[in-house]
């Protein structure tokens, strides 16, 4: 006798699992009650739809989970800071981004006033991650163990690395504001550079070596997130263009080893842009199949426009110093001189395409959220929405000042005026959740 199956198990049998529906959220998968040393309890909501069951500490979980707090006790300013995450580094990510996205306006308008708005997020930034790094601090301080099992955390691991892209942006602002007023910071910064290299390759490939070891990512909770371990090596040729350029106007250009820098970035930055563009196609495959993420991982969408994005760049910079790179004693060296400039600017404008394209379906992504009953809470995923855009700024306006293009300045212009309005909205919705108790805030253990 035949039997008839279901929508669900013919997608089950052809695929493996069953698709998700679109409004399931993160807290809908079905984890178990965990405790840890810290006698805080953490309890997962049973399902309301119908999918196949998650590995328990599945990316899709909501990032605002918190340790549960006893029901009628007070919360005090130790349990908040025991909520605090790795996440909260995307904030600096996005706020060194503004001050390099500013900076890169200033240089081809040079406008005092666009100068100091620039310094001000770069000194801000500067506050905001000293006091990430003393609150993540206290927390590992206070809940014993929390350290080590962030890493194999299947949601928070993924945004370890945004300690160490934050130091690269940290350097890239530095290269930017502090040579032009410090010019015997150039030495330093070479030998800041030459560790920032040695850092992020060590945190990329170990971080993903920890992910593969422990974790187990279902295909369906796939979104570009999964590119972030990845996200420090794709800040090196930025790193290293900023640092030839202020050198080369401001530093002491003999103690400078152009070739050593530009090398070494072009290197490490194909290597993070390759790892990078394998994941994403492997995102694309997700999307044919699984439709667009859950609202939970909406915001990590916008992930994608930032390896083009970076890449674009330093690359073009890069291309635009090969003058000061290239030695005078190569053979042709003029005629390298213009080769690589019209190389650079090729790749420039094909990974520039990729890299806008994302950004088309990333905001298209979106749309539902103008619909009335739709809303996507805040969560600090929302500083996606800043970071990887102003990698696609600055590789615009690179490209504007490597082809002369008005278009391609006013453009970038408008895109940097937009991020701003963004990331003014962004901290506005993050200081409103603190002070409404809705971020790091632990929620009620039940009893059962």
């Amino acid at each position: 006798m035949s039997r008839v199956l279901s929508p669900a198990a013919l997608d089950a049998a052809a695929t493996g699992y069953i698709t998700p529906s679109e409004e399931c959220s993160a807290a809908e998968f079905p984890f178990s009650t965990a405790r840890d040393t810290s006698g805080f309890v953490e309890r997962r909501v049973a399902p309301k739809c119908q999918h196949a069951p998650a590995p328990a500490d599945s990316l899709a979980r909501m990032l605002s989970h918190a340790y549960k707090h006893k029901p009628g006790s007070k919360v005090s300013l130790r349990d908040r800071i025991c909520c605090y995450q790795w996440t909260w580094f995307t904030m600096t990510m996005a706020t060194g981004g503004i001050a390099n996205a500013l900076h890169a306006i200033w240089t081809g308008y040079q406008t005092n006033w666009l100068y100091y708005i620039g310094l001000a997020y770069f000194l801000l930034n500067l506050t905001l991650f000293v006091m990430n790094c003393v609150l993540i601090s206290l927390r590992f301080a206070f809940v014993s163990g929390s350290f080590i099992n962030s890493f194999r955390d299947q949601f928070e691991s993924l945004f370890i690395p945004a300690v160490v892209v934050s130091m690269g942006t940290i350097l890239i602002n530095s290269c930017e504001y502090g040579i032009p007023r410090a010019p015997w910071l150039a030495p330093v910064m070479v030998h800041l550079y030459w560790i920032y290299i040695a850092v992020s390759m060590f945190a990329s490939a170990g971080m993903y070596l920890i992910l593969w070891s422990t974790q187990i990512f279902p295909i369906h909770t796939m979104t570009p997130v999964w590119v972030f371990p990845a996200y420090p090596l794709l800040l090196t040729a930025p790193l290293a263009g900023n640092l030839i350029y202020s050198a080369t106007l401001h530093g002491s250009q003999a103690e400078i080893p152009y070739v050593a820098l530009a090398f070494s970035a072009v290197s490490v930055q194909g290597a993070g842009f390759l790892i990078s563009f394998m994941i994403c196609a492997a995102f694309i495959y997700r999307l044919m199949t699984q439709k667009l993420p859950r609202d939970m991982q909406r915001p990590g969408v916008f992930i994608s426009i930032g390896p083009g994005g970076f890449t674009v760049a330093g690359i073009v910079l890069l291309g635009q110093l090969s003058d000061h790179i290239i030695p005078a004693k190569f053979q042709g060296e003029e005629h390298a001189v213009f080769i690589v400039r019209i190389l650079s600017v090729l790749i420039g404008l094909w990974l520039w395409g990729l890299s806008f394209w994302f950004f088309l379906v990333s905001v298209g992504s979106l749309w539902k959220y103008l619909i009335p009953g739709h809303r996507l809470p805040f969560q600090m995923t929302w500083w996606s929405f800043v970071f990887p855009n102003t990698a696609l700024v600055t590789a615009t306006l690179q490209l504007a000042t490597a082809l002369d293009s008005p278009g391609f300045r006013v453009f970038g212009c408008v895109m940097a005026a937009c991020l701003v309005v963004v990331w003014i909205a962004v901290f506005a919705t993050m200081i409103h959740c603190l002070v409404k108790k809705q971020l790091l805030w632990p929620e009620q253990a039940s009893d059962d």
